[in-house]
């Protein structure tokens, strides 16, 4: 078996990364895309996540739902991240996120964009994120 290294991405990695994140989320990582360029990334799928199954707290309801993670932006386009999840909430109207307790930029936006505060949920390796959904 070949063994495995570890080194910093670099542009030249690039269509081999978004290769591997295609396979990984099976087509749901989205861009957004100002003057020709990406300027935002996220993935959306209309599921249940499994890490959501159990929550310190309560879920707004228990209707189908949409998921967002990894969402990011590189910060040249005001408001990106809220484009972003404007448009996941417009594909299903149900919309669970989760985000790191230090992340405290992230649960402003959430908040900012009508997310509300539903508790605390553990992804698959025990750690704990802070739970918010949006409902129409």
């Amino acid at each position: 078996m070949e063994t495995m290294q570890i080194r910093q991405a670099n542009l030249e990695d690039l269509p081999q990364l978004l290769a591997l994140y295609d396979h990984a989320t099976d087509g749901n990582q989205y861009v957004g895309v100002a003057d020709e360029r990406i300027v935002a990334t996220f993935f959306y799928c209309p599921m249940e996540d499994p890490d959501y199954q159990v929550i310190e707290g309560a879920w707004l309801n228990e209707e189908p739902y949409g998921v967002v993670h990894r969402i990011t932006s590189d910060g040249t386009v005001k408001g990106a991240a809220s484009t972003c999840l404007t448009w996941a909430f417009g594909q299903c109207g149900n919309l669970k996120i989760d985000t790191h307790r230090d992340n405290v930029v992230m649960q402003n936006m959430l908040k900012k964009n009508g997310f509300q505060s539903c508790g605390i949920i553990h992804v698959q390796d025990g750690s704990e994120r802070l739970a918010y959904q949006k409902t129409k």
